[in-house]
């Protein structure tokens, strides 16, 4: 059975939803989702773990007012909300990020990272993401609320993978993304100011002591990957590549990366 609420505080409401029983697995989505994206991994990992994952601000159906907020405070208020002392964190994308940073400032509620497509604050690829004429013509059109030349335009890159063609994924993927990025932008929601991490995450990997899952998509942005292998290597993770997949790889292959995090948090 799925409970759900809303996690009140520091001018936001946080959506969120918990499944089974067991040691902890809180679950932060990609900055092209929602909490939806976890969906074919929830009934799997339930069996064994309490699964605990939420919406963001800006995202899905929590609501922020236009304040200052840290998005490391935001999901130990969610674990706190549940009961959950410790867990493992996972989170894809930005949400990889935001993982890796609530582990440095409260080191004493994580048990394992499991840090998928993610950056690392403070540490500059040497490979950017995409072009400056890219994301010029991006801004350009953000500016005009051209919500669907948006969307289509972060499908081609996160979903497809860069330089990809786009019948490379089967449509139920790129349908699915496309559509978690149209109708939040047509939300025009309020998301707050991020306040990071200080001093971030990049020079200080020698704090990350837990067991720690690194997974990148052979096809994803090659900025993306380099800041990944540069997290496993500095902490010393375990690095898993998906061969064929990019940025959405859990969404490519759900099988095996559901197979993954149940095995690793298993045996913490």
């Amino acid at each position: 059975m799925t409970t759900t609420g809303f996690v009140q505080g520091n001018g936001g409401r946080l959506y969120y939803e918990c499944d089974g029983a067991g040691p902890g697995l809180v679950l932060v989505h990609a900055g092209v989702a929602n909490l939806r994206m976890w969906d074919p991994h929830v009934p799997a990992w339930s069996g064994g773990f309490t699964v605990v994952r939420y919406d963001t601000r800006g995202f899905g159906r929590t609501e922020s007012d236009q304040v200052g907020f840290s998005n490391r405070a935001d999901l130990i208020a969610v674990m706190d909300q549940v009961g959950l002392e410790r867990a493992c964190l996972v989170g894809v994308s930005r949400g990889g990020q935001i993982v890796l940073d609530t582990a440095l400032e409260y080191p004493d509620r994580v048990s394992a990272l499991v840090v998928v497509a993610g950056g690392v604050g403070g540490f500059t690829p040497s490979t950017d993401l995409g072009t400056p004429a890219m994301w010029g013509e991006a801004e350009k059109h953000w500016e005009a609320h051209d919500w669907d030349w948006l969307a289509d335009f972060e499908t081609r890159y996160w979903a497809d993978g860069p330089g990809q063609p786009t019948d490379r994924v089967v449509p139920a993927i790129r349908n699915l993304v496309h559509g978690w990025i149209l109708d939040n932008y047509r939300a025009e929601k309020v998301e707050g100011i991020p306040q990071p991490l200080d001093p971030p995450a990049a020079g200080r990997l020698r704090e990350v002591t837990w067991p720690t899952l690194v997974v990148i998509g052979s096809l994803d942005d090659p900025g993306t990957n380099e800041a990944c292998r540069f997290l496993a290597a500095g902490v010393g993770a375990r690095l898993e590549v998906f061969d064929g997949a990019a940025h959405m790889l859990t969404l490519e292959q759900p099988d095996r990366f559901t197979r993954l995090v149940a095995e690793f948090a298993a045996g913490l």
